[in-house]
């Protein structure tokens, strides 16, 4: 009996361990580089490799600069993702930054292939996610703090202050996919019916199509 139920274990740790590696954001490489030859038309699981690579595929010096967020949220992602950064395929990482302006709001969005580390450049943010419960999760953070955001679950971060603000964000993905909910509802191409949306918010079809038109003039 006890070398039945100790097999059990065993099969169950392998089992455990098997679907924890088939759900890791992006899988191993098999070489020490693969940069990505954003131009192949060979579609797969990330991108070819290319024949040759120099040292300015693993460079990018895009989030040292500051951008002006002076759209209509006030806020201005900077990706350094695999197709900024060639040299990420395979690698299972990549960053962001974020800009705000006073005010500003980085709208509710998830990212379907990665968890997100989030580290205050300067300033001060309200950050929060909400669990599958419908539980918000916030918390202010400054200059020097972080904030963690699950796979998957929606989160936001707004500068309240009266001063710019300014934020990296860590990916466990070169590509961590971004899915903004608002625009994904009231903006996506063919577009969600109307009483789809009315009845899920409980608003009317006009209010659902000023809403569609004001997100369609923003994209």
């Amino acid at each position: 009996m006890v070398v039945g139920k100790l097999s059990v274990v065993v099969v169950m740790v392998l089992v455990i361990a098997t679907i924890s590696n088939s759900v890791s954001a992006d899988p191993d490489m098999l070489q020490d580089v693969c940069v990505a030859d954003l131009n192949n038309a060979v579609k797969m699981n990330g991108f070819a490799c290319k024949a040759n690579f120099s040292a300015s595929d693993f460079f990018f010096a895009g989030l040292a600069m500051q951008q002006p967020a002076n759209n209509t949220l006030g806020a201005i992602v900077t990706q350094a993702f695999v197709e900024q950064v060639p040299g990420l395929n395979t690698l299972g990482v990549s960053m962001a930054r974020i800009d705000f302006a006073p005010g500003g709001l980085n709208q509710p969005h998830e990212h379907p292939r990665s968890s997100e580390v989030l580290f205050v450049l300067f300033g001060e943010l309200d950050a929060g996610f909400i669990t599958t419960a419908n539980v918000l999760v916030t918390k202010t953070i400054k200059q020097g703090e972080l904030f963690i955001f699950p796979r998957g679950l929606v989160h936001f971060q707004i500068n309240n202050g009266k001063v710019p603000a300014a934020a990296i964000a860590g990916f466990g993905s070169q590509d961590p996919g971004r899915e903004d909910i608002a625009t994904s509802l009231f903006a996506s191409t063919p577009p969600v019916p109307d009483n789809v949306l009315s009845k899920a918010f409980q608003i009317s079809n006009q209010e659902v199509d000023a809403i569609k038109s004001k997100l369609a003039g923003e994209s």
